[in-house]
């Protein structure tokens, strides 16, 4: 169940575009105007407002708004802003580039996207760096992780919703040997995660992905300073799938609400994007 919050009168393409305009113009940045209009639309709808903006003023929304605003709110916009496949391929190429075994948007990707999803990040990795996905993943990843991540972003697994509850039981049982004793390279795990479903992944992991980002979260806010790159990453890309579920989960484990850790670990503009993402009022 997704955060995100749409008016129920979206105004005209235009005059998004128009206000756009306006909070780049003049003697400083209207932030709570850029806010109020992208964090508030759709994909689709972000999409409609790019192409709108770039035939009305011979400029790409994505560039102005690079020049506009900075630092870790200016990266919480755009990746917000980004179609969700073009966001993956922005996040994979960040991570292929500067890998290390801690990196956590690769996996995310291979393993939380669905087939069609997965496929449109590969198409839009090739698009943006005329490289393909798996030719990246091969040539940087190292390790356990290279021998994981190359089949999974490389399998096209089926997508239908059919379940087998024994089959999931089994499976889980392995999964848990396997990674109970880091045999993360091994052939058992990498035929599990490269050929079953998606439902039959969840059914398996029993609710993994929300258990999985809760956690991210929780990392991302609890250490000695505040990890942005995987708040931003978490919220820009659940925002728009499941980060309600994320946030409820993030309640029960934590007895705070998702919203006052973030007000808490962040302040003024990045601080009112993710809000405005988490479906605060």
């Amino acid at each position: 169940m997704a955060t995100l919050t749409v008016p129920a009168a979206v105004p005209p393409v235009a005059d998004d575009c128009e206000q756009l305009r306006k909070a780049f113009k003049g003697w400083g940045t209207n932030e709570k105007l850029i806010i109020s209009i992208l964090a508030h639309r759709d994909a689709a709808q972000r999409r409609a407002i790019r192409r709108t903006y770039a035939e009305a003023y011979g400029e790409e929304l994505l560039r102005a708004l690079n020049d506009e605003i900075h630092g870790k709110f200016e990266r919480a916009v755009i990746l917000w802003t980004l179609d969700p496949a073009e966001r993956d391929a922005v996040l994979a190429n960040e991570e292929a580039r500067k890998w290390h075994p801690g990196g956590r948007a690769l996996v995310e990707i291979a393993c939380a996207r669905t087939p069609s999803q997965l496929f449109a990040v590969k198409q839009a990795y090739h698009d943006r760096f005329k490289r393909s996905l798996e030719e990246d993943v091969a040539a940087h990843v190292t390790g356990d992780f290279r021998k994981l991540l190359v089949p999974l972003v490389t399998a096209y697994r089926y997508d239908g919703p059919e379940v087998n509850t024994s089959l999931a039981h089994s499976e889980a049982k392995i999964l848990h040997e396997k990674i109970h004793h880091k045999a993360y390279s091994d052939d058992e795990i990498i035929r599990i995660l490269t050929t079953r479903s998606k439902a039959q992944l969840l059914a398996t992991f029993n609710s993994y992905n929300d258990q999985y980002f809760e956690k991210i979260i929780r990392l991302a806010l609890g250490g000695m300073g505040t990890d942005e790159n995987s708040l931003t990453r978490v919220i820009t890309t659940r925002a728009e799938v499941d980060l309600k579920l994320i946030k409820e989960a993030y309640q029960k484990r934590n007895s705070v609400p998702l919203e006052k850790a973030v007000a808490k670990d962040t302040t003024r503009d990045y601080e009112d994007i993710l809000l405005a993402l988490l479906g605060a009022e």
